[in-house]
């Protein structure tokens, strides 16, 4: 098949991308063992093999044909071509019996064929893409892929065969003008070439065919007889003179329209094959499944993967009952802007400290609480925090500043609040102020339940439950 290389670079490629949602341990697993078994069996692992083992392993790929578009393209310009031959040789061979068919205007047209033929395939060579217009028209968008760089020799093919089609059309119509009309040839010139000149011109380009061909090979009495000039109507040259160019017309248009069509379309029809084993071959992916197959693959036996695993958060820490204290102390803004009822009922002060607060101010609610604090048989104070906030070293000198100078009786119950007052904050979050509590190395400093209806709250318990598991 033409094409082969080109879809064996085109599945490798999605196949590659499909193997990007896998994991590095399964590809490494599944193409080790693969280079295993080629091994045993004797055989050397290439792209083709190694996409006969994965198709038995994964669902079926589309089934869209990648070439298709091709397909279409080639066969338009081929009845493009078709068309246009046709259409060409009639405008070359319009004769109306006044004037003879100019033989230098069909020698141009034909080294502009050759000219063409010859930048379509240096277009390809280079890399060119002079038909990015037709592609993004005829693709309603711009190619993407691995077939990318494979553009410009898919449109040298379809050109190839356009221009192919073209000249067999042209030379078919040449035929069917000789047979239905009586042709009448000559050659003129702007230019003051002599006979001499243009003699040698014509045996130089029938020089291929004159062995197989030599009616088709002009002499010097047919080129000298079958010059025309502007005012010439006919002359003295015999009219039988004027039909004997067709066959080296017909030659002609063969060997340098036709023929170098055909050899350039052979030599398109393999290039994009080649270059499609050239980037199969340094195909990034091709290098990692090249790694993969030489690198034994190590499997330990664990199956478990603790990069989801949270860090160890237990502690010995219990929550304890909200004291019934004479100072409240909102730490860092919580509570704002209102504290629930249940919460500030029955406290004599309530302060703000931390936070945005300066030094000096956090230093004045320490000395203020501590008179009240002094003056009670049973002294205690709560500090209010946020429980998602993590305890900062600012509350850590807050509490070692307070305990130096508040009675040494003083019970401190730290009470984490969650974001919604009227909900209890989550075990993790009122771990981590049970942790701060133990750094603390103070019995006298404690963490208490929000929740004052009973020291046996739904925090409590979930914790207590945690623990004893």
């Amino acid at each position: 098949m033409p094409d082969s290389a080109i879809r064996r670079l085109l599945e490798f490629d999605e196949q590659v991308q499909r193997d990007s949602d896998q994991s590095a341990a399964f590809l490494h697993r599944r193409d080790r063992r693969f280079a295993l078994d080629c091994r045993d069996k004797g055989l050397s692992p290439d792209p083709e093999l190694w996409l006969q083992h994965v198709r038995r392993l994964r669902a079926p790929l589309s089934t869209d044909d990648p070439m298709r578009p091709w397909r279409h393209l080639t066969t338009g310009f081929a009845l493009v071509g078709l068309i246009t031959g046709v259409l060409a040789m009639l405008g070359l061979l319009f004769y109306e019996g006044g004037q003879r068919i100019n033989l230098t205007v069909i020698l141009a047209f034909v080294l502009l064929q050759c000219l063409l033929a010859a930048i379509t395939t240096i277009q390809a060579f280079a890399g060119w893409q002079p038909w990015g217009w037709l592609l993004r028209k005829f693709a309603g968008a711009n190619p993407t892929g691995a077939l990318r760089p494979l553009q410009p020799m898919l449109m040298a093919r379809a050109a190839h065969t356009g221009g192919l089609m073209f000249g067999i059309a042209g030379l078919f119509t040449l035929l069917v003008l000789v047979v239905i009309q009586d042709l009448a040839f000559g050659w003129s010139t702007t230019l003051k070439t002599g006979s001499d000149t243009y003699y040698n011109l014509l045996v130089t380009l029938a020089a291929p065919w004159q062995n197989l061909w030599p009616a088709a090979v002009p002499d010097r009495e047919l080129v000298d007889a079958t010059r025309f000039f502007r005012s010439d109507n006919g002359g003295t040259a015999d009219p039988a003179l004027w039909g004997r160019w067709w066959p080296f017309v017909a030659m002609v248009w063969a060997t340098y329209v036709i023929l170098p069509r055909l050899v350039l379309l052979a030599l398109a029809a393999v290039h994009p094959g080649m270059r499609a084993r050239r980037e199969l071959a340094r195909h990034p992916g091709r290098i990692a499944l090249q790694y993969r197959m030489e690198t034994p693959a190590l499997d330990t036996g664990n199956r478990h993967n603790d990069a989801a695993d949270q860090p160890d958060t237990s502690t010995s820490g219990q929550l304890h009952p909200l004291p019934g204290g004479q100072v409240l102390i909102r730490w860092a803004g919580a509570g704002e802007p209102e504290l629930p009822d249940a919460l500030a009922a029955g406290y004599r002060d309530i302060h703000s400290a931390g936070g945005n607060a300066p030094l000096q101010h956090d230093n004045s609610v320490i000395h203020t609480a501590g008179k009240l604090l002094a003056a009670s048989s049973n002294p205690a104070a709560v500090v209010v925090t946020r429980s998602w906030e993590p305890p900062t070293g600012e509350l850590a000198d807050f509490l070692r500043e307070a305990r130096k100078s508040w009675p040494a009786t003083t019970l401190i119950a730290l009470v984490p609040m969650a974001a919604e007052t009227d909900q209890s904050p989550p075990v993790h979050q009122v771990s981590q102020w049970l942790r701060f509590a133990e750094r603390c190395g103070d019995s006298r400093i404690v963490v208490s339940s929000p929740d004052m209806t009973s020291p046996e709250t739904r925090i409590h318990r979930a914790l207590q439950n945690e623990y004893r598991e």
